[in-house]
């Protein structure tokens, strides 16, 4: 069968494909909520991963960036042996203290949208929790990834 053309939100989203598996369908007999919010996790860590900010650099410059405000909208459902793709984008950065994610979930099959979702992030010291100015190194690797959000 042939995949359909995806229509994402935004143009160039970073992609990562998962499959439905037993073990993500709840007692509704659907995939749960959660299971949708773990991979909007895996998709924008693993997009951090492409632009070069992993741990060890979140480590060695004492700077994460972590979920301040989280958004979803769950449209469709997902059921067991479908195929799903997530986007993610970077849609703004303030060069200072936080940026933004969208996420898009699409069943590959038909191309239809499953959830949409917005993550609102703010920079902080992993040493102490506390907010701090992004590093230079998170302003140039997430910076240089944002994309127009219109």
């Amino acid at each position: 069968m042939q995949e359909p053309r995806l229509k994402w939100d935004h143009s160039q989203p970073f992609t990562m494909k998962f499959n439905v598996m037993a073990e993500h369908i709840d007692f509704i007999g659907h995939v749960n909520n959660a299971v949708y919010v773990a991979w909007c996790q895996q998709a924008g860590w693993q997009h951090s991963l492409t632009l070069g900010l992993g741990l060890d650099e979140y480590r060695s410059l004492d700077a994460a960036m972590v979920i301040r405000r989280a958004n979803y909208d769950y449209i469709l459902s997902a059921y067991t042996d479908e195929e799903c793709i997530m986007g993610t984008w970077l849609t703004n950065n303030d060069h200072k203290l936080t940026m933004e994610r969208h996420f898009q979930l699409l069943r590959l099959s038909d191309g239809k949208t499953l959830l949409r979702g917005h993550w609102q992030l703010v920079c902080i010291r992993m040493s102490n929790g506390k907010p701090r100015r992004m590093p230079a190194e998170f302003d140039s690797g997430y910076g240089a990834a944002v994309i127009p959000s219109g």
